[in-house]
């Protein structure tokens, strides 16, 4: 091999190496721009703290709704206003003198990605009208299938999940064990309020 032609040889493979070493940046660089990061929430209750887990990638609507919440500071000074033993544990809307929050505007169900209502899972509060979920959250102490996606009808939309309790389902179990009265119009209220003392992401 002339001198000229291995030059051009070793010229060749320093341009093949270069390319291969952008196409492998480029490559790690996409895959790092395609994680997703679910958000961990530590909520700090009167009867102790809750860690949940949100699905940011089954659930980004929810999720991101959720954050605006929290790093709004919505959720700190609201109570788990409906409390129900062997159902769910209700909150994000009210204060201790039943007052309700403002919210924004109401965000499109996603029940239908795949996420069930098991036991420990967080979920969106509605109306009767599938799209009217804001602030509102309840956490299932039981599995309740009966509110999981079924279909796209009203009937059947059932409700989204969008997280879970990864810390504290014990901190749960205990208020789901709390004396709960009628408060005014609303039913199910605990005696003693429950209050979210702060939600704060916490990763």
């Amino acid at each position: 091999m002339s001198k000229l032609s291995y030059l051009f040889f070793l010229g060749m493979i320093s341009v093949a190496s270069l390319c291969f070493s952008s196409n492998a940046k480029e490559s790690q660089n996409m895959s790092q721009k395609t994680t997703v990061t679910n958000p961990v929430v530590l909520i700090k209750t009167t009867a102790g703290d809750i860690k949940v887990e949100l699905d940011a990638k089954n659930a980004p609507i929810s999720t991101k709704n959720f954050m605006v919440y929290v790093n709004e500071g919505h959720y700190d000074g609201t109570i788990f206003h409906r409390v129900i033993d062997g159902f769910m544990i209700q909150g994000g809307g009210f204060t201790k003198e039943m007052k309700q929050k403002a919210v924004h505007a109401p965000i499109v169900i996603e029940s239908d990605n795949g996420l069930l209502n098991k036991r420990g899972t967080l979920a969106m509060a509605r109306t009767s009208d599938v799209n009217s979920g804001t602030a509102q959250f309840f956490i299932n102490v039981n599995d309740n299938a009966f509110l999981d996606f079924r279909g796209h009808n009203p009937r059947d939309a059932g409700y989204a999940v969008f997280g879970k309790v990864i810390e504290g389902m014990d901190v749960v179990d205990k208020i789901k064990k709390t004396k709960t009265g009628t408060k005014g119009p609303f039913e199910n209220v605990p005696v003693e309020a429950i209050e979210i003392i702060q939600a704060k992401q916490v990763n």
